[in-house]
């Protein structure tokens, strides 16, 4: 087992890190750039050091401040979290050529599922369904056109380095596709760089649905579920819930143990996340995230596996002691993400918490490093926190997230726990029939009024 880790990362994933540390007996030490210095993971960590100003390029993705705080401390693992590095191959082997662990999947594997377009030539070949499409990046318009004509309209054309939403446009018509080309193509490029393209069949209302996986690198794998994580604003999840209510448990396992299969044959290392559109008893592979999601605590809810924990024994070479038979499911569970932003124009908002009660009690868990008298800074993302609740049927989970909602209490800054307030009466998201528009159309028509 590691003796120390760094986590290389910020809010409520580097304190969700530091408490598996914690139970595990692992010294830690938190990193943070100037605008964190009285952040929570901070306080509670073993150690601390500023690796540089608010900006998270001079901070949390300056690799040579990171390396240097692991010489500091005598660190011999980081975890990264999500964001930031934590899908960063080059990261990972830096750190290796520094006999310092990444926790995390192989290099190659990082590298593999971050170019879309190998990614799915990889699921094709391991036997995971994927969405009709092109076979590669794309060329000429004329190549797309001709292309496009074939899949059938509409068609979406997706960035092959990208992720959330930045170069993805929907192309419904052959008159469209030069001028969604051109602005998906600079786009990309502005984003991440390369501005290659791919098309894909575009779904009109399928669901987001997601496997968690977890290997140990040896050729031992399960599948942990799925999470149905449709409830989306410009592709950026919102809400996510497991068991998906649009699965029944022979599509469940059937898929599971499809993805479970192909992360045994690529010897896969660590958790991570395989995600599908699933339309019409379809699913249809789109991209995997090689890293912990912000919505593990679902899959944790309903599993009672502490995925962090697992991770970092993986990591530190452990074999996979969880066998597929062992994993029960138990209940239902949602998260909801929230923000520090306006429930309607979704504009963010820093600033200082002046009040906070978080909720409590049977089945409803809370994972934010926020507190009484916090200052929520500019420079990163919104999320204040998680709230996550439990209960033994759907029905009853609903009812326990209402409950939750109205105890949650954040004063100083605007959030968006309106917006929860108000799906969670919503009849569609009772029933569980929703699909990935469906959070838009929702916004559109005034569902949400100031």
């Amino acid at each position: 087992m590691f003796d120390k880790i760094l986590i290389a990362n910020r809010g409520e994933i580097a304190l969700r890190v530091l408490r598996a540390c914690k139970e595990l007996g692992i010294a830690t030490v938190a990193v943070h750039s100037t605008a964190d210095e009285d952040a929570m993971h901070v306080r509670l960590a073993d150690e601390s050091v500023c690796i540089g100003p608010p900006p998270a390029k001079d901070s949390y993705l300056n690799i040579p401040a990171l390396l240097a705080a692991c010489e500091i401390t005598g660190a011999d693992a980081v975890h990264p979290g999500y964001g930031f590095l934590s899908e960063n191959a080059r990261f990972a082997e830096i750190l290796a050529e520094h006999s310092v662990h990444f926790i995390g999947p192989r290099p190659e594997h990082i590298r593999l599922m971050g170019d879309k377009i190998a990614a799915k030539r990889a699921a094709e070949q391991l036997g995971i369904p994927t969405v009709p499409g092109s076979d590669g990046g794309l060329g000429s318009d004329e190549e797309a056109r001709r292309l496009a004509n074939g899949i059938g309209f509409p068609v979406m054309v997706k960035a092959a380095a990208g992720g959330g939403g930045r170069g993805m446009k929907v192309i419904r018509g052959e008159a469209d596709l030069p001028s969604a080309l051109a602005t998906a193509r600079a786009e990309s490029k502005a984003a991440f760089g390369d501005d290659t393209l791919y098309l894909e069949k575009y779904l009109e209302r399928p669901r987001h649905i997601e496997i968690q996986v977890l290997g140990d690198g040896k050729g031992r794998a399960i599948h942990l579920g799925e999470r149905d994580c449709s409830l989306q604003r410009r592709h950026q999840k919102v809400w996510e819930e497991g068991h998906s209510p649009a699965l029944n448990t022979a599509a469940r396992d059937s898929i599971g143990e499809t993805v479970a299969k192909a992360m045994r044959e690529i010897k896969y290392l660590g958790v991570g996340t395989v995600e599908f559109l699933y339309d019409d008893g379809a699913f249809n592979f789109i991209e995997m995230n090689t890293r912990i999601q912000v919505e593990h605590p679902v899959t944790e809810m309903i599993t009672d596996i502490d995925l962090i924990l697992e991770q970092i024994r993986v990591a530190a070479g452990n074999d996979l002691e969880l066998a597929q038979d062992g994993v029960k499911f138990h209940g239902h569970a949602i998260e909801c993400r929230i923000n520090a932003e306006n429930a309607v124009s979704f504009r963010p908002s820093p600033g200082k918490i002046i009040h906070y009660h978080p909720p409590g009690g049977l089945g409803v868990r809370v994972d934010s490093a926020a507190y009484h008298g916090y200052a929520i800074p500019p420079f990163y993302d919104s999320l204040i926190g998680k709230l996550i609740v439990h209960g033994k049927t759907r029905g009853e989970c609903l009812m326990r997230l209402r409950r939750a909602l109205d105890e949650f209490v954040i004063d100083g800054v605007e959030t968006n726990l309106a917006l929860f307030r108000a799906l969670a009466q919503e009849k569609d998201i009772i029933d569980g029939d929703y699909h990935i528009h469906w959070l838009e159309e929702f916004l559109a028509r005034g569902g949400l009024e100031p």
